[in-house]
């Protein structure tokens, strides 16, 4: 075992985009120079992985499937926390055979000691992973997406699971379909989130629970971008080619930016977070996670 954060990715030998069911996806424009996308895809592939791993993280890379493009996005193959996973209920049918093949993934790394429990949705709940369930270390809750992908059922699934609350975000644009797309809490308190995503009832969670000094507001640059899809390790953020004035706004507020061309994905919908599942996320105690977050800088 390793303190370094722990990262699932799939590898990119069977990506593709095929299909579409979201408004990024044009499967045309992927075929009408397929060897190239290909091609591109797994140097960007390479590139990710160097860059998390230039962070600090390890990496658990896994085969995908024939016939199942969207496995390279394992962000929506279920939530982990404390060692224990709920897979997702996925809502189109294009991928609902990754539910069975991310089972067994799961299985693989319990036998290995990675997580402890690996539990299924309930029925008539649907939720797709940490995509739409994303651990805030520094206040203590889910933030939960849903409205597109995942219902309200899947979230409270997720709640319940865990044992632990949820502040709930209705996503209310097609193009941003999962709350990885749209937010991104960042790991000294600030969240980076496109406010056009979400409804009113959103936006007003969002700014109750984090202070003004903390949110970071995403244009729509950045957000079309998918520079909001980041992964967040320590005080680095890997994300998407980004515009000049997101760079500077993160490093100011204390970050080191690490951009990854990630252009075949983006085709997909899918940027740094959606092509990575955290494996070692824990529960802070609440009492830790007040003291972190009082004492954190503007």
């Amino acid at each position: 075992m390793t303190d370094q954060p722990r990262f699932l990715l799939v590898d990119p030998a069977h990506f593709e985009v095929s299909y579409r069911i979201n408004p990024w996806m044009e499967p045309g424009a992927w075929a009408a120079d397929a060897d190239n996308n290909r091609r591109a895809a797994r140097r960007s592939f390479g590139a990710l992985a160097d860059a998390l791993r230039g962070a600090g993280a390890v990496l658990e890379i896994v085969p995908g499937t024939p016939g199942l493009p969207d496995m390279v996005f394992p962000a929506n193959a279920g939530v982990v926390l404390d060692g224990r996973v709920i897979v997702a209920r996925f809502a189109h049918p294009e991928r609902a055979d990754e539910e069975a093949r991310f089972l067994d993934a799961f299985a693989a790394l319990q036998e290995r000691g990675l997580v402890r429990e690996v539990a299924t949705m309930p029925s008539g709940a649907l939720h797709e992973g940490a995509g739409d369930a994303i651990w805030d270390a520094n206040r203590g809750f889910f933030w939960a997406g849903h409205g597109q992908r995942s219902n309200l059922a899947g979230a409270e699934a997720v709640g319940r699971f865990f044992g632990r609350e949820l502040r709930t975000l209705r996503l209310v644009s097609p193009s941003f379909y999962h709350l990885d797309t749209c937010f991104c809490p960042l790991s000294n308190g600030h969240v980076l989130y496109y406010p056009d995503a979400f409804d009113a009832e959103g936006l007003d969670t969002i700014r109750r629970h984090v202070a003004p000094e903390h949110r970071i507001e995403a244009t729509r640059e950045d957000a079309e971008a998918l520079c909001v899809n980041a992964v967040n390790v320590g005080r680095t953020v890997v994300m998407a080619r980004a515009p000049e004035p997101l760079r500077r706004r993160l490093s100011g507020a204390g970050y080191e930016v690490r951009e990854v061309d990630l252009a075949p994905f983006i085709l997909s919908g899918g940027a740094a977070y959606c092509m990575t599942l955290r494996l070692d996320r824990a529960v802070a105690t609440e009492g830790a996670a007040r003291d972190r977050l009082a004492a954190l800088p503007a």
